[in-house]
């Protein structure tokens, strides 16, 4: 298990700093800095983080990552690069499926996130710190690139999902875990409530965390793309075919997306 740093800076955020004030939660998405302020959110809640997402999600993530990776189709040696890997969960899933899984890497712009995955229990997992908009890989080195809840954070999500697909072999696959808004409109206002009012509070008091991290997740998350636009923005990035998993009352959505064989 090793890490490696990728000519970024650690600069680690003051836990009283505001990231994400007021008039910034209304345009999280076109914040020239928002990479910047991104990276240095999930520095500051990377050690709790974890424990949260599960907490507030009443354990579903963990569901929700076993049914990414069987949506994945991983066969026996694939290679796997999971971008904006955070502190290794979605990777440590697939190194956890029955078929084993070949190289395992995980990438991060936060060095904060990328100290609690080198230290978690990955089996000859290889971690670096990297930008998913310029990943630092050869073109067609990986069987998959996947990222769970990570490319609504991208400074520009169409050329993200451009560098999913550079890096993947012919026949290679993406898959994406990511928040969107249940169709059914009862479920979305309970929901929504839920998420912008209810967890926000708790978040805080447990991490203790003055960023304003709690507030700019579900901010996130209702002025990101929907289900369909994904698709076809996977389908403009150069794949082949897109489509969109729904899961617990479309809470959550897998998407996959096949580079065309050759």
């Amino acid at each position: 298990m090793t890490m490696t740093i990728q000519n970024q800076a650690d600069n680690q955020v003051n836990a009283d700093e505001t990231v994400w004030d007021r008039g910034r939660l209304e345009a999280v998405h076109t914040q020239a800095d928002k990479s910047q302020r991104v990276r240095r959110m999930f520095d500051s809640i990377a050690p709790t983080y974890e424990r949260i997402n599960t907490l507030f999600s009443g354990g579903r993530d963990r569901q929700w990552r076993k049914r990414t990776v069987e949506i994945a189709g991983v066969r026996r040696g694939d290679s796997i690069l999971d971008i904006a890997c955070g502190t290794g969960d979605l990777l440590r899933a697939f190194g956890a499926g029955a078929l084993g899984p070949g190289r395992l890497t995980g990438a991060d712009f936060s060095l904060g996130m990328l100290r609690h995955a080198v230290n978690s229990d990955a089996p000859s997992a290889h971690w670096l710190q990297a930008d998913g908009l310029s990943l630092p890989f050869a073109n067609e080195t990986f069987d998959i690139t996947s990222c769970a809840f990570g490319v609504r954070n991208f400074q520009d999500l169409d050329t993200g999902l451009r560098e999913m697909h550079r890096v993947l072999k012919p026949g290679g696959r993406a898959v994406i875990l990511e928040f969107t808004r249940p169709a059914n409109r009862l479920i979305r206002i309970v929901h929504e409530f839920y998420s912008a009012r209810l967890m926000p509070l708790g978040a805080r008091m447990l991490s203790r965390d003055r960023t304003g991290a709690y507030s700019y997740l579900p901010k996130s998350v209702v002025s990101f793309v929907d289900a369909g636009t994904m698709c076809s923005k996977l389908k403009s990035a150069g794949f082949a075919r897109a489509s969109a998993t729904p899961l617990t009352f479309g809470v959550v959505t897998v998407y996959r997306a096949d580079k065309v064989a050759t």
